[in-house]
């Protein structure tokens, strides 16, 4: 079992992971509420790799991943994880327009 100290790469090795093998990977998460730590586990039987965090914000960052890896079970392990990253999402909304006071 490795511990991936980077984020970044976490998410490209284990979507490497994915792609290589997508019929036996499996995706873990623990939560342990007592010591407030977050693991994600990411396994084909050979490889294992895990990610620890006790940072919150960090949450959005699991969300992202879990997107990928829907994306990548549904469309297949070819498909392009751009759109799942959401990195372009932010330019494609135009901008909310609010319903709050006139002044």
């Amino acid at each position: 079992m490795v511990y991936i100290e980077s984020w970044d790469e976490f998410v490209e090795r284990t979507v490497q992971l994915f792609r290589a093998d997508p019929h036996s990977t499996r995706y873990v998460t623990k939560y342990r509420h007592c010591d407030g730590k977050l693991v994600l586990k990411v396994t084909d039987n050979r490889e294992c790799l895990k990610f620890k965090t006790d940072q919150a914000q960090d949450a959005k960052k699991m969300e992202k991943l879990n997107n990928i890896f829907f994306t990548l079970m549904s469309r297949g392990p070819d498909v392009d994880i751009t759109e799942a990253t959401g990195k372009e999402q932010g330019e494609q909304q135009p901008a909310k327009k609010g319903r709050g006071r006139r002044q």
